[in-house]
């Protein structure tokens, strides 16, 4: 027995429910068609909603993915609200429920659709009126699917550290004594020591039963090729994953400082917790005084937070942090500005200022130079070597390298060597030492033939078999000796060119402003032939990147003109070239998906050309190391066969040997270069010509790089 209400899906006396589509319509009217018909086609059919969770279940995540997943709050309230309609005043939801009997053979027989007869009510189908239409729901589906591609695209560079740190592990092999020690706090040196540890990466093993000691005061520099794990032992240690004793205090310099109101003076200075803690005290205090507290000890706790603030030379703080960040380029102006008014870059020098300020038992640097010019590498050169604590750094700056560490610890096939003093020292001991070791191992090869030799000779003679017997026995206890593993020189190979007439590219009297009262240079004159080999120089903010966008014909000049050759074809290399790859695909795809039309074998020799070869070609580019990822972005730039290149900071991330066959790749290119760069080693190796941007103007420097970095030296000792 059943009941009836007014008439619904033809069905006598059921209710006609309002659909509460408008109020979808309301809250996002910029909302696309296709999209807002599907959700209505949802709402019409309500019987399974029973709370707004349901609601939300049924079109949330389909509206956060058309209006962002930002609006997720308005979009639960906005299902609330649509829940709310369907509800009846007494707070109970409307049913579909029949209020009298219904015989429903009678119903059966006598109902029709479309012509035909339904012989039975349980086979009828849905009103059609009541469906989502298919049609619209594949647009909907379309068009959702376009902006998860491009939201993908946009948000790929903040999930790539994640992808990251999900595959990387380590493990270490930690004695009871030590474990025991470090939770009672019997243990006080400063001194590091990390015992027996493994780092992978997946499935690939970077470091293996490796031992390395960090001793207090030292400064150390991690070397190696890219992709053998540096970053990752930083993060590793920098975690605690592998174990460093608890009183000793870590900091790495990995991520830019969050914007906000803060100004940079202050951001540098809150990171002194101590002196923080006690001058919020002495505010305390101080308010309690003035409001007339009568508790007698408040003085005398005034008199300790004094006597504290005087015993650190709180007094002393803001001078130290301002001398931090006038050396890393923040002048007095940008020193009150607040941290949110920033671009990343500057707000990872204010990271590395709270770093240097705040003096932790270790300090760790990945690539401290990136994000520097010329003037403030050499500041923080001069900085680091009067660092009192110790220092962990990765860089692939020669001449930082060869200026600041005291130690070198250089990661190769899966090992770690410790030696001493700098780069250059570590060259020439690492050479030396392979050379001994492959004396040693020649020697011993020739010793073990010669061993041998005798033995089968002798082997059945009776009269000599005891003397066989002890070379035998002689040969089995030598120490197994290896040939020294060379590592694969690293090549880089720039498209073969013609020669075109001059001129390539001219600038002549190219004045440029953002506005006419901020002028960022004027009467600049600039002239390329095919064999230039132009660098140009000077501080952040002085124009550089502006004057390639010149060059590039991306930006048009206030006055002057820019005059290009008809068949000039530019390879751009910018310093976020990296950052801009997509990180869900191979490096193959990625060639494929901007120059189609060529064959595997196509992509994978111009990818080999730069060094990415064999696996590393297949593995998703999210999974590769800075550098390699940057030979990617030199492959890619050069897939369009230019035959002139514009480098901005074309080093990041690049390893040393890179560094190198860059330079040899340069000076071998048979178009014109123009280059930006703070890296000393490289300029030296393919500069013919030095332009300088600063106090508006460009122009170039008869003395070459000698002469600039005099001038900064001079500069930098005025300011000290």
């Amino acid at each position: 027995m059943l009941t009836k209400s007014g008439g619904c899906c033809g069905l006598p006396g059921s209710v006609n429910m309002a659909v509460p589509s408008q109020l979808v319509r309301d809250k996002f009217p910029d909302i696309d068609e296709e999209i807002f018909q599907y959700v209505e086609g949802v709402l019409t059919s309500t019987e399974d909603f029973e709370t707004s969770d349901d609601v939300y279940e049924a079109i949330g995540g389909l509206l956060a993915d058309a209006v962002g997943i930002e609006k997720d709050a308005e979009i639960r309230k906005l299902c609330e609200e649509v829940m709310a309609k369907l509800t009846t005043p007494n707070g109970t939801i409307e049913r579909k429920i029949l209020d009298a009997p219904v015989q429903l053979a009678e119903m059966a027989a006598s109902m029709e659709l479309e012509d035909q007869v339904i012989k039975s009510v349980w086979s009828r189908e849905r009103d059609d009126g009541l469906k989502v239409d298919q049609r619209k729901l594949d647009k909907a589906e379309a068009k959702l699917k376009e902006k998860k591609e491009k939201r993908t695209n946009t948000d790929k560079k903040d999930t790539q550290p994640a992808i990251i740190m999900d595959m990387a592990t380590a493990s270490q092999v930690v004695s009871k004594k030590d474990r025991a020690l470090d939770a009672k706090g019997g243990c006080n040196t400063k001194d590091i020591r990390i015992e027996s540890f493994d780092v992978a990466f997946g499935d690939k093993v970077l470091i293996q039963n490796a031992t390395v000691s960090l001793a207090f005061g030292r400064r150390y520099a991690l070397v190696g090729r890219n992709g053998l794990g540096k970053t990752t032992l930083l993060r590793m240690i920098a975690s605690r994953i592998l174990r460093i004793p608890n009183h000793i205090s870590i900091l790495y310099v990995e991520q830019e400082v969050i914007g906000d109101d803060t100004i940079a003076l202050e951001s540098v200075l809150e990171c002194d917790t101590q002196r923080k803690t006690l001058l919020d005290r002495e505010k305390e205090i101080q308010a309690r005084i003035s409001q007339g507290d009568s508790d007698d000890s408040l003085a005398s706790q005034l008199s300790e937070v004094y006597a504290e603030l005087q015993a650190i030379e709180a007094d002393k703080a803001p001078a130290k942090a301002s001398v931090i960040l006038n050396g890393l380029g923040f002048n007095p102006e940008m020193q009150i500005r607040k941290t949110s008014e920033f671009s990343g870059g500057w707000r990872m020098r204010i990271a590395l200022a709270r770093a240097l300020f705040s003096q932790p038992d270790l300090l760790l640097l990945d690539e401290p130079t990136n994000m520097l010019d010329m003037k403030a590498i050499i500041w923080l050169e001069n900085y680091l070597l009067g660092w009192s604590t110790t220092l962990l750094v990765v860089s692939h700056d020669r001449h930082f390298l060869d200026i600041v560490p005291t130690d070198v610890l250089h990661l190769h096939s899966q090992n770690i060597d410790t030696y001493r003093g700098n780069y250059e020292s570590f060259i020439n001991t690492k050479n030396e030492r392979q050379k001994n070791q492959q004396r040693e191992y020649e020697a011993q090869v020739q010793f073990r033939a010669h061993v041998q030799e005798f033995i089968d000779k002798f082997r059945y003679n009776a009269k000599r078999a005891s003397l066989v017997q002890s070379k035998i026995k002689m040969l089995e206890k030598l120490p197994e000796l290896k040939p020294i593993e060379k590592e694969v020189g690293v090549t880089l190979k720039f498209p073969d060119v013609e020669k075109l007439n001059t001129p390539i590219l001219q600038l002549d009297e190219v004045q440029f402003e953002y506005t006419k009262s901020v002028t960022i240079f004027s009467g600049v004159n600039l002239s390329v032939a095919m064999d230039s080999r132009i660098c140009i120089v000077g501080e952040n903010g002085t124009g550089k990147t502006t004057l390639l966008k010149i060059l590039l014909g991306e930006l048009e000049p206030t006055s002057g003109q820019r005059v290009a050759n008809r068949s000039l074809r530019i390879g751009y290399f910018t310093q976020h070239h990296v950052d801009q790859l997509d990180m869900r695909v191979c490096s193959v795809e990625l060639l494929q998906s901007k120059y189609s039309g060529k064959t595997i074998e196509e992509y994978r020799r111009q990818l080999g050309s730069f060094g990415v070869s064999g696996d590393l070609a297949l593995q998703q580019v999210a999974s590769l190391s800075g550098g390699q990822k940057s030979r990617v972005a030199f492959s890619l730039m050069c897939m369009g066969n230019p035959n002139f290149f514009i480098l901005d900071e074309p080093t990041n991330h690049l390893d040393i040997e890179t560094i190198e066959a860059l330079g040899e790749a340069i000076q071998k290119f048979k178009g014109g270069v123009v280059l930006v760069s703070h890296d000393e080693r490289l300029i030296r190796m393919v500069c013919t010509e030095l332009w300088v941007c600063g106090d508006k103007k460009v122009g170039c420097m008869e003395g070459g790089f000698d002469e600039y970095r005099e001038i900064i030296e001079k500069e930098i000792q005025i300011t000290l």
